[in-house]
C-alpha cells in the first residue's frame, strides 16, 4: 500500500528542488533521511524531509497497526514540477526596468512498503506457474 504526500508553492525554484530530490529518488526512507540532513542544501533539504515525514504518517494511517520501521519503507516515486510564478520588476538605467520571476514549486512524494510488494510478487509468480 502506498502513501502520497505533497508540497504546494514552496518558495525555491525547481531547479533547486530537483538538484535535492534527485539524491534520494528509490532509496529507502532511513537512507534518504541521512542523505537529507547532511546536505548542503538547507532550505530545501528540510523541506523534503518534512515532507517525508508527512508521506510516513500517511502511511502508517493508511496502514492501522503497522509501523514504518518494520516494513523497510522506501521512496517509490519523487517528482518536482514547476508552480506559480510571481513577476516583479527592478527599476534599471535610463528610465528601463528588469523584470524579475519569483518562481515556486510543487513536489509529490509516494512512499512504499518493500515487504508487501515482494509478497504480492512471489504469491502472483506461483499463481502464473500453476496456470
Amino acid at each position: 500500500m502506498e502513501a502520497v504526500a505533497k508540497l504546494n508553492n514552496c518558495p525555491t525554484s525547481p531547479r533547486k528542488m530537483r538538484l535535492v530530490v534527485d539524491l534520494i529518488r528509490g532509496k529507502k526512507v532511513e537512507e534518504a533521511f541521512n542523505t537529507l540532513r547532511f546536505n548542503n542544501k538547507k532550505e530545501s533539504a528540510h523541506r523534503v524531509e518534512k515532507l517525508l515525514r508527512s508521506a510516513i504518517a500517511n502511511w502508517e494511517q493508511k496502514n492501522e497497526g503497522s509501523r514504518a520501521e518494520n516494513n523497510e519503507l522506501f521512496v517509490k516515486t519523487i517528482f518536482v514540477d514547476c508552480g506559480t510564478m510571481m513577476k516583479r520588476v527592478l527599476p534599471a538605467p535610463q528610465g528601463r526596468a528588469h523584470r524579475i520571476r519569483k518562481r515556486s514549486n510543487h513536489v509529490t512524494l509516494i512512499v512504499d512498503s518493500m515487504v508487501i510488494n515482494n509478497l504480492v510478487e512471489t504469491t502472483n509468480d506461483k499463481e502464473n506457474s500453476k496456470i
